[in-house]
């Protein structure tokens, strides 16, 4: 299982988009590198995480072919995660699609944002190569070569945000994003279904500045809380890669900075264009 990280920032992107504090402009001067986009995860090509505005780009960047796309899978509805809009153009006089249907997987929200976006501009010829199913917390379901299970995130008090355990040929990648710490229920979920993880990628919005157990994000403090309760479970063991991102701009992300935290907590910290196989 390849997996890559396309965007690691977190909603206003490092340097945020209206932002000239210190930690954006020493970002801006170091240049391209050190510049986070919004969150984007790809596994073996066919299958994202999220599709943020800046999918498109990711595309351009990292040589990456969106028309083989045939999965996915949609954490919540925030913009900087979902933004549907985009759907309008695949297919017709638009582009030419090697994957027929792309299969997207979302929460009730995240379906109501989709038929928002693409009510005015959706063409009919667009649309049979479109299908949504709609998910809530604590399913299992397979399509293709994937087995996914579904938890909840702690994110949002107005949707079923989700979390993903994503599983093909025995490898397992949990992502632990955009969400504060987890209730109990489901790290027994995941280990009643059999998750084993072999990488695992915490929200580390805050760096290392605990958020605490009843935030929205967290930091690293947090990350090895979450680190200890996969261990306790066993859905992981102590080979797993623990990789760290959505960073924000407040906590001067730089790559140097976060050295720091790495070496301290034996993690690796995501960039954008990082990959892992598993």
């Amino acid at each position: 299982m390849k997996i890559q990280f396309l965007g690691t920032g977190a909603a206003e992107g490092v340097p945020a988009m209206f932002c000239n504090c210190d930690n954006c402009i020493q970002i801006r001067r170091l240049g391209e590198s050190e510049f986070r986009t919004r969150s984007q995860v790809l596994i073996d090509g066919c299958l994202s995480v999220d599709f943020p505005p800046e999918a498109y780009v990711h595309s351009l960047k990292n040589g990456i072919n969106l028309s083989a796309l045939k999965y996915l899978l949609v954490t919540h509805s925030h913009m900087d995660h979902f933004y549907a809009h985009d759907f309008i153009l695949r297919g017709y006089k638009y582009a030419k699609v090697e994957e027929d249907v792309l299969h997207v997987y979302g929460n009730s929200e995240v379906a109501s944002v989709f038929k928002e976006c693409t009510a005015r501009e959706m063409k009919p010829d667009v649309a049979p190569h479109l299908s949504f199913t709609e998910l809530k917390p604590y399913q299992a379901l397979t399509f293709g070569e994937y087995k996914v299970l579904t938890i909840p995130a702690q994110h949002s008090k107005t949707e079923d945000c989700l979390l993903y355990y994503i599983e093909k040929d025995g490898k397992g990648y949990l992502h632990l994003y955009d969400t504060g710490r987890i209730e109990e229920r489901a790290f027994e979920f995941l280990a009643e279904h059999g998750a084993k993880a072999q990488a695992v990628a915490f929200d580390c919005t805050f760096a290392e500045n605990t958020a605490g157990a009843v935030s929205r994000h967290m930091g690293i403090e947090d990350d090895m809380a979450m680190k200890q309760k996969l261990l306790d479970y066993k859905i992981i063991d102590g080979s797993a890669k623990i990789i760290i991102t959505h960073f924000s701009h407040n906590c001067n992300p730089t790559r140097e900075h976060l050295k720091n935290i790495e070496n301290k907590y034996s993690v690796t910290a995501a960039y954008d264009g990082f990959e892992v196989d598993i």
